[in-house]
């Protein structure tokens, strides 16, 4: 069998080993029941779902015929690290210095990873970002997450 479009194959296989993974990690959490999902429920139905997906596009991949076979091309390995890097300084940063500190340092630093940065947008997505992530984790969902450094909540 052909590949027809190298972008749509190789992403799909990117779906579908990542929603596997996903799945089989939620197989270690209790699943609950559909009245009272447990912790387990969520990620596995998503990782099914991603999976899913990713057979599909894969299958599309195979089967509809592109112009030129649409090749995967460059990939933008210093946009990547830096997203990637974002995130993990994130992950560093959350317990230490709060979620409404963390946050913005995670969008302006992800921000740079575009060609065209501008600092008007970039503050503009971490207000408009930083009041929905407080809004629905902390405020309508009520999760313990620390929005201040541990030093100024003393």
């Amino acid at each position: 069998m052909k590949i027809k479009s190298q972008k749509d194959f190789a992403s799909g296989l990117m779906f579908i080993v990542v929603g596997i993974a996903f799945a089989w990690g939620a197989t270690e959490y209790s699943f609950g029941n559909s009245a009272r999902p447990g912790p387990g429920y969520f990620p596995f139905g998503l990782g099914i779902l991603l999976a899913i997906l990713g057979a599909l596009v894969t299958f599309s991949a195979l089967t509809i015929e592109t112009e030129d076979g649409e090749p995967i091309g460059h990939i933008g390995w210093k946009p990547l690290f830096i997203i990637v890097g974002s995130v993990v300084l994130f992950g560093a940063t959350l317990p230490r210095l709060g979620l409404l500190i963390s946050l913005p340092l995670l969008i302006i630093v992800a921000s740079l990873a575009g060609d065209e940065f501008n600092w008007r947008d970039a503050i503009i997505a971490v207000v408009v970002l930083t009041a929905l992530s407080w809004f629905v984790f902390s405020w309508a969902l009520n999760l313990v997450i620390p929005l201040w450094p541990a030093w100024l909540s003393q």
